[in-house]
């Protein structure tokens, strides 16, 4: 296999496994959470092994996870794992919001510095638009496991906000290639 696959199969395999144990389980948290949480923990270690370091993203996402899945199965109590979701995106709009502001550096740049460069205008712009996103959906997923059953929250996770991190993601092209800095030598 090459590696672009292993990597997709890493980001996406435990998320892939937690769904479909879930679904074919009799709609059962407590079943699907320990297979989720070793999976993902197999998947760190398979970016370990890809990249010679876990990217911070995943990790902390893995430690919540883990954490967090822990914590529903050790007291037996759905909230924790309903709240995983809020914590991290709060966590992760707190780090680029605080990050901005206490070390005077926009830590999209960091996290992205491989995938595009950016004019320091843009990477304000879209710091400012990944933490409202992040907050927007730590509050929709307050709302929504605090009135809908679990079965309509996992569905809710994997059909409402996993397409509309990807629609949010895709709406971003246009700041992205206006603030875009141009690396192409220049012709004489």
């Amino acid at each position: 296999m090459n590696r672009p696959i292993i990597k997709f199969i890493a980001d996406f395999g435990p998320l892939l496994i937690f769904f479909t144990i879930y679904f074919k389980g009799d709609n059962n948290l407590k079943a699907a959470i320990p297979p989720f949480v070793i999976a993902t923990l197999i998947s760190l270690l398979v970016m370990y092994f890809l990249e010679k370091r876990i990217p911070m993203v995943p990790l902390t996402s893995g430690i919540l996870i883990t954490l967090f899945g822990g914590l529903t199965l050790y007291f037996n109590n759905k909230i924790f794992f309903y709240m995983k979701p809020t914590i991290i995106n709060l966590l992760f709009a707190g780090v680029i919001f605080f990050g901005k502001y206490l070390t005077k550096k926009h830590l999209l740049k960091i996290f992205f510095q491989n995938a595009f460069k950016l004019e320091d205008e843009g990477w304000k712009k879209l710091s400012n638009r990944w933490i409202c996103f992040f907050i927007f959906v730590a509050i929709l997923n307050e709302i929504v496991w605090r009135t809908q059953t679990t079965e309509f929250w996992i569905q809710f996770k994997l059909f409402g906000v996993l397409p509309l991190t990807l629609l949010f993601s895709a709406t971003q092209l246009p700041l992205i290639n206006r603030h875009k800095i141009d690396e192409s030598p220049e012709k004489v």
